[in-house]
């Protein structure tokens, strides 16, 4: 039976309790899966768009508050940095994507003073999700350092990359290597007015990000959970070695599911037990949110993996029975033949024997071959040996 497909809970500005999982259908059924609403992400994963080209970077700048929301597409970065912040806006996100190389980092590092440490972790793009904290001192603002990863279809194959925020008292840089994506939802969320990010500060900002990061991993556990519904299909009714293929391509991209969750679930916790003179109380309670999400992915993922290892075991084991259904046909006529091979081995023998005198030797030698061969087949139907 066809497990059914549930939404995924309302997000932290509309709360109610989370819906229990529970295990159902054939073969430990896949358990219902929490996603997005449609609304923001779509039921299945989308290829990305394209890289950015190799040396541009495209900048997007929003400035907003509860009354009024600004966001700009940056051509002059130079001229950019140069201005402050409006006087009226209250948070200013900046999002950078393109290729990480430092010179590209720089003009943005040295605007916003940030840590030389960090800007190395940004030009790498192969760390694990991680919070640092950089203290203020002096003139220099306090940052908190956010590494998480998303992931993304590419080419029918799934690829993880490196995001990167720096979080301030009002405003906050985003790194990531592919634009658009899995931000998209946060933009048209700025530009409802009366929308709660727009009425929070810049750490409820970052929260969002975090959570629009983390709720993208569910439309890929659900392609995940579809393909394992088909390979089983498959498996009862017709397997062959593609299938196996199949189940192997499932476990490879469900293991890069789990070495992407299980750091993240750590970071946040890191939040959530040491506070930041830029995390406000009311964001934290928040970030609880992210942690029980985290907790339903690896969860589910744990799951589906489970059952695709479990699919490769009965895919051997079909394999094994459809091995032993043909050795017990050949070892049956193997059988039959024996005792007829035998008769015509005697009356075959290249001398005289009484029988040939017989003009009725022939059709009794085919009869009594024959009796012989419906006799072993009853005996063997009656043993259940066939």
């Amino acid at each position: 039976m066809k497990r059914k497909k549930t939404k995924r809970p309302r997000t932290a500005e509309d709360k109610s309790p989370r819906a229990h999982f529970s295990p159902s259908g054939r073969m430990l059924r896949l358990m219902p899966s929490l996603r997005p609403s449609k609304a923001e992400i779509p039921a299945a994963p989308v290829p990305a768009a394209e890289p950015a080209a190799e040396s541009a970077l495209r900048v997007i700048c929003v400035d907003y508050c509860p009354e009024r929301m600004e966001c700009r597409d940056i051509v002059d970065i130079p001229g950019f940095l140069a201005q402050h912040r409006p006087v009226w806006a209250r948070v200013r996100w900046i999002n950078i994507s393109g290729p990480h190389r430092t010179e590209n980092l720089r003009p943005f590092a040295e605007k916003y003073q940030l840590h030389p440490l960090a800007i190395e972790d940004v030009s790498s793009g192969a760390q694990r999700p991680k919070v640092e904290d950089y203290p203020g001192h002096g003139e220099a603002p306090g940052r908190l350092f956010i590494v998480a990863r998303v992931v993304h279809m590419l080419n029918g194959k799934l690829h993880d990359e490196q995001i990167s925020l720096f979080l301030g008292r009002t405003t906050l840089l985003s790194f990531q290597e592919t634009p658009g994506g899995v931000f998209e939802p946060i933009y048209r969320r700025l530009e409802a007015p009366g929308s709660r990010i727009r009425e929070a500060e810049a750490s409820f900002l970052c929260y969002s990000l975090l959570d629009a990061i983390v709720d993208s991993y569910f439309p890929f556990l659900e392609y995940y959970s579809d393909r394992i519904d088909e390979t089983e299909d498959e498996l009862l009714e017709d397997p062959d070695h593609f299938t196996l293929q199949k189940t192997h391509s499932v476990k490879r991209g469900l293991l890069l599911l789990r070495r992407a969750i299980w750091p993240m679930r750590e970071m946040i916790a890191q939040l959530l037990r040491e506070r930041h003179e830029c995390l406000s109380e009311t964001t934290l309670t928040y970030f609880r949110d992210i942690y029980d999400h985290c907790v339903q992915i690896i969860d589910l993922n744990e799951t589906y993996h489970e059952i695709a290892a479990a699919l490769t075991e009965t895919y051997m084991s079909v394999m094994s029975n459809r091995m032993n259904e043909i050795m017990k046909v050949l070892t049956v006529i193997s059988t039959i033949f024996m005792p007829l091979t035998f008769i015509a081995g005697v009356y075959g023998m290249n001398m005289p024997i009484p029988e040939n005198r017989w003009p009725w030797s022939y059709p009794v030698f085919w009869l009594v071959c024959l009796l012989i061969s419906l006799g072993m087949l009853v005996w063997f139907r009656r043993r259940d040996w066939i």
